[in-house]
């Protein structure tokens, strides 16, 4: 097996640095002492702390595993039921005081440049996209009434999620995810309780 390459490793070092850290707070010589290089070499492979962040969000977000909610082999109610369930199970691995790096990057964008609020909306979008396509054939088979707007339960579901991780990491323990899906997920969704 080929042995990854330094900026990859460097990758790897910063997107755990800005995922337990944030943004602000992991400073290139953190990203460069995590992975066990000198702080000169970190220029090797990025310009700026900020390009480094746009491709750790980057690689963060193909950790999502978003296109499972495009999976036409599985019916889209279960698409989504495991979506959600993924990542809570991601985030009692990891540990709630982790949180969502888009979550925590979000809550820092007030104070960051352009480039990295862009890179944290288009993850939203592609995010709210994502969860739409499966919201609509919910509703091109009956499993949601005519009337529902789909976009608005996307979008309504993915601020719910949010919300909820923020709780578990304030509460640090995982039950607020219980709590999304009896009062949030299910209702919204017309479910019965599980």
């Amino acid at each position: 097996m080929p042995r990854p390459s330094l900026r990859e490793h460097v990758i790897a070092a910063a997107v755990e640095q800005f995922h337990r850290r944030g943004y602000h707070a992991s400073g290139v010589k953190d990203i460069t002492d995590a992975a066990n290089l000198p702080k000169g070499s970190f220029y090797n492979y990025f310009s700026s702390k900020e390009e480094m962040a746009l491709e750790a969000l980057r690689r963060y977000g193909l950790g999502r595993q978003l296109e499972r909610l495009r999976d036409p082999g599985t019916p889209p109610v279960d698409r989504l039921r495991a979506h959600f369930v993924f990542f809570g199970d991601d985030l009692n691995h990891d540990g709630t005081n982790l949180g969502c790096m888009f979550g925590n990057f979000a809550a820092e964008s007030i104070s960051t440049g352009p480039a990295l609020r862009d890179a944290v909306g288009n993850a939203w979008s592609h995010w709210i996209a994502a969860l739409t396509v499966a919201l609509t054939e919910m509703k091109e088979l009956g499993e949601l009434p005519a009337d529902r707007d789909v976009d608005l339960l996307a979008r309504g579901l993915a601020r719910a999620w949010q919300g909820t991780v923020l709780h578990a990491k304030v509460l640090q323990d995982m039950s607020p995810i219980d709590d999304f899906f009896a009062g949030v997920f299910e209702p919204l969704l017309g479910l019965p309780a599980r």
